[in-house]
């Protein structure tokens, strides 16, 4: 393995390419992840292709100490770390994940190609959007999604809650939390009578008919047109997304991103810890936990880190026992003897 002390930038394509861990994807699950990683000693690198989830909003809110920070700035002060500690961070796209003779060899685009001892894999998702024009233009500013992470920034606002999925019921109600002034616009997810009770007990005017596209006054949201012409004056649109794990480079490796179970994507299954299916390969973050947030991200990439970390010295440990044996072949016999 490569020595832990040396960094990426500067290395000609001959030098380093065989590591403890890779971790794919820079986010908050892969930095943590590394960070660990990189504090016990191992040779760790991350390749990130610098395209995070949150790249739109403003700020991460609900991650102690850190709340109201801009995403980019939180990701280079988690880079700063992760090299502080010998650790490398490399901005490249992985394209692919094979093995070879036991090791995990992991291609970019470009050409170069690593080899790895164990993977973790922290890439996150995609969020797809409702086809509503001008959803994606707005999206991280007064067009989002989740209560916790920007709800407090649209408080006793006018927000519509465009239904789409099957939580759209549920995530108004979360936002009735933060407003008075809540509609649910049933777009192509009516709401069925125990759900529409739901709504009318909690104050929430339900609106019937197809979302055509959202009107926008002096770049802020002003309301969304519905196709019959209807004019619903908002503030924020609140959207369910479908998020889809970014995990299309392991297919190599026969892992594939399944449904999951709250039909609102998929995902990679994983245990509790973060190990696949796939000897050698562990998931933080939302490429497995679709809801997610940072901190949850950041805790579950260390934990994954550290379950490696333990798999590796198990595996080092075993290996140490046999060459041990292999050099003293008659001290268990006499160890037996007395």
């Amino acid at each position: 393995m490569g020595p832990p002390g040396c960094t990426v930038a500067g290395m000609s394509a001959q030098e380093q390419q065989d590591w403890d861990v890779v971790v794919v994807g820079g986010g908050a699950a892969g930095l943590s992840g590394a960070l660990v990683l990189a504090r016990s000693r191992r040779s760790v690198l991350v390749v990130d292709a610098g395209d995070p989830r949150n790249a739109p909003a403003a700020g991460v809110h609900g991650f102690l100490t850190r709340d109201g920070v801009p995403p980019a700035e939180l990701l280079e002060r988690g880079r700063a770390e992760v090299r502080g500690y010998g650790g490398s961070v490399l901005r490249g796209e992985v394209t692919g994940v094979t093995r070879d003779d036991g090791a995990l060899v992991v291609s970019l685009a470009g050409g170069r190609v690593l080899r790895a001892r164990r993977l973790l894999v922290a890439t996150g998702l995609a969020d797809e959007l409702p086809d509503v024009p001008g959803l994606r233009e707005r999206w991280g500013h007064d067009v989002l999604h989740c209560p916790y992470c920007h709800g407090w920034e649209v408080r006793d606002r006018a927000i519509g809650v465009l239904a789409s999925g099957p939580m759209s019921v549920h995530q108004a109600l979360l936002f009735r939390q933060l407003s008075a002034d809540v509609t649910y616009l049933a777009h192509t997810r009516p709401p069925e009578d125990a759900e529409a009770e739901q709504l009318a007990a909690r104050g929430i005017r339900v609106v019937t008919g197809a979302v055509a596209g959202v009107d926008v006054e002096d770049d802020r949201l002003a309301g969304v047109d519905l196709a019959d012409g209807t004019r619903v004056p908002l503030e924020a649109l609140a959207v369910a997304t479908r998020m889809r794990a970014r995990a299309a480079f392991l297919a190599g490796l026969g892992l594939h991103p399944v449904p999951h179970p709250a039909g609102v994507g998929e995902h990679l299954p994983a245990d509790p810890f973060g190990r696949t299916d796939v000897p050698g390969v562990w998931v933080a973050g939302n490429v497995t936990d679709l809801a997610a947030q940072v901190g949850a991200a950041a805790a579950a990439g260390a934990m994954a880190a550290a379950q490696i970390n333990a798999d590796l010295v198990t595996e080092e440990t075993g290996a140490a026992v046999a060459a041990h044996r292999a050099a003293s072949p008659a001290a268990p016999a006499a160890a037996g003897a007395r």
